[in-house]
């Protein structure tokens, strides 16, 4: 079989937190899980490689209270969090730790709306005193971001475009979403199927897709702020930072 990135290992990153503003909000849990290798076309082998997969999780107590919006979403009250969540020092380190040996390894890191993920990471690591995932990995992050791939792919497609309804795009399984684990395999698996259905996707070499992603993303927010605009409603909080928001002030 032709090996492309999508077929190699992969490893798949996400965060379920306090809330939607990856500056001041924080962490309360993450999962980080590695995908083998698909080893052949057959079709039994490729559903293997779905559930022989390596998982990494936390539970964090993030030291503030958790809106009860939140924990709607992803199930984890303030009450829960502090009887079953470690400090959230400890827990943002792990997982800078383990993330960063894949990276090291040169693994690429697939997540969905990856300035999000990364930027909320990145945060919590300054706001601990620790050193940055790319400090701790001695290099920068491969990053596939299936949510910039699809609307690269399929521009004119309408209806949302969240985890949830690529995953229904796509083909892909999604069982409880907004749980981390879930959510990070659906990402991985969105990711291998838009590669799988798109050649000129599959067919880049990741460093090259990386930094395609980063002039793709610029793009799509400008199109974002442009629509916007023309309909008179607030473009303020639109960027085009990918797949790290740089950083300026923490909120404490």
């Amino acid at each position: 079989m032709s090996r492309f990135w999508h077929t190699e290992p992969l490893v798949g990153f996400d965060i379920e937190s306090t809330g939607i503003n990856p500056e001041s909000d924080r962490i309360v849990t993450a999962a980080v899980l590695r995908v083998g290798p698909q080893r052949s076309d057959n079709a039994e082998d490729n559903a293997i490689r779905w559930k022989a997969v390596d998982r990494y999780g936390w539970v964090a107590d993030p030291g503030v209270e958790i809106p009860e919006a939140a924990a709607a979403v992803h199930g984890i009250t303030t009450e829960r969090a502090r009887m079953i969540g470690r400090s959230a020092r400890r827990v943002v380190q792990e997982i800078a730790i383990t993330l960063a040996e894949h990276v090291d390894e040169g693994t690429p890191i697939v997540t969905m709306n990856a300035p999000y993920d990364f930027t909320m990471l990145d945060r919590e690591l300054r706001r601990h005193g620790h050193p940055t995932l790319a400090e701790l990995a001695g290099r920068e992050p491969i990053v596939v971001d299936p949510l910039v791939l699809d609307r690269q792919v399929d521009r004119y497609r309408r209806g949302k475009r969240n985890l949830g309804a690529l995953s229904e795009h796509y083909g892909v399984r999604l069982d409880g979403a907004h749980e981390a684990a879930a959510d990070a395999l659906a990402a991985v698996r969105v990711s291998v199927e838009i590669a799988t259905r798109y050649p000129a996707v599959r067919e880049t070499p990741l460093a090259e897709l990386h930094v395609l992603q980063q002039g793709w993303a610029r793009k799509q927010a400008d199109g974002l702020r442009e629509y916007l605009a023309a309909r008179g409603r607030d473009a303020s909080g639109v960027h085009g930072h990918w797949p790290l928001i740089p950083r300026q002030g923490v909120a404490k």
